[in-house]
């Protein structure tokens, strides 16, 4: 298929849009409290919510072999993008095409000028499909290398974040993988208040990786989760390729990691707690940098360490103008935009710094809906 019709086949494929439903949340509560629980919070009832049109539950791919363990469900799609490395590696590649590109059509252009004096570069048709690939020029685009998946926590948070680690020791067998909380968790009197791993390694395919894994579990203080959390932790995952960018290309994972430990219904060794939450903070709860969620679109799901919200809205041009204004209002200079096209699925990613700080926002166009992911990068958490 030519890449022209692969375009034209994204772009049918993607006339297909999801909506969903707000859900419900309470005014959060102000009082300190210092009772917590180690015991997972009650199922919430279906009144609750109604995210089941944008979950994806256990056994779900996440990259290399990794799946979203059982007890956890992602919110919103896969977020796949292109690092920096990638993108600045393939840019001389892009910059020639497209220079080589504009050389033809002058070419052309004088050539029909040769018969024609009055003839002139045709204008193009406008077009509302969505945006082609940024490395479109290209014969081939480069893959993104970047996934990030927003999970919430629906089972015993120990199991559950056992289970990823598990996956991990697997993944990334002469990595230093914990098995403790402890080791990588942060906590006031045994009770958990934010946990973050950074590990790196090579796949058994030899794929060099960096993994990420962040748990909230919400405001320890107020007993208040972070707007949709169902009063539930809230995990991240960002799987990022660090390889040279080019062998990453051509040799892409086997998705295999062989067999992965059973993780036993035991406490952690370390002792520590996850606090129980009372309720979930309103949708008019500044996120992501103090950003307010607008009326028509839907928070799937957000935390406050790392600081960030999943959206979902009814129209695309809704998404995608958010998340270019919300890089845009933080930023200082100009926002990068970079534009991926996979097969059923288009992801428009804007970023931009101030100081230290690193702001990206990512427009998901797919079958399932419109989805925007913004997340804050506070200086030594990018890797």
């Amino acid at each position: 298929m030519s890449k022209s019709h692969r375009i034209a086949a994204s772009a049918a494929a993607l006339a297909i849009v999801a909506s969903g439903c707000q859900a419900s949340t309470g005014d959060p509560d102000p009082t300190p409290s210092t009772a917590s629980s180690s015991a997972p919070t009650p199922a919430p009832t279906a009144d609750d919510s109604d995210l089941a049109p944008f979950e994806s539950g256990p056994e779900s791919p996440l990259g290399y072999g990794l799946q979203v363990p059982d007890g956890a469900t992602q919110l919103g799609p896969l977020t796949r993008i292109r690092s920096e490395q990638l993108i600045a590696t393939y840019a001389p590649d892009l910059q020639a095409a497209e220079a080589q590109e504009a050389a033809d059509a002058r070419a052309k252009l004088a050539e029909r000028q040769s018969e024609d004096p009055t003839a002139t570069a045709p204008t193009p048709a406008p077009d509302d499909r969505p945006s082609d690939d940024t490395f479109t020029t290209l014969e081939d685009e480069p893959l993104p290398d970047t996934v990030i998946s927003v999970m919430r926590i629906d089972g015993d948070p120990t199991q559950v974040v056992g289970r990823m680690l598990a996956q991990l020791e697997a993944m990334l067998p002469k990595a230093d993988v914990p098995t403790d909380l402890d080791s990588w968790c942060e906590s006031t009197k045994k009770r958990i208040s934010a946990c973050r791993l950074d590990v790196s390694g090579t796949t058994s395919d030899q794929r060099e990786v960096n993994v990420i894994v962040t748990v909230d579990p919400g405001n320890v203080k107020t007993r208040t989760a972070a707007p949709s959390a169902l009063r539930r932790p809230v995990m991240t995952l960002q799987l990022k390729y660090v390889g040279d960018p080019r062998i990453g290309q051509v040799e892409r994972e086997s998705g295999d990691i062989g067999d992965v430990r059973e993780v036993q219904d035991t406490p952690d060794p370390s002792g520590l707690l996850w606090p129980s939450m009372d309720l979930d903070a309103p949708r008019s709860t500044p996120l992501a940098d103090d950003f307010v969620a607008p009326d028509d679109a839907t928070i799937l799901l957000s935390g406050f360490k790392p600081s960030f919200v999943e959206l979902t809205t009814d129209k695309a041009a809704s998404a995608d103008s958010l998340a270019e204004k919300w890089v845009a209002d933080r930023a200082d200079g100009p926002i990068a935009k970079d534009v991926a096209v996979e097969l059923n699925e288009v992801s428009t990613t804007y970023s931009g710094t101030k100081g230290d700080t690193f702001y990206r926002a990512t427009y998901v166009l797919s079958a399932r809906g419109n989805y925007v992911l913004l997340m804050v990068y506070p200086p030594d958490s990018t890797s």
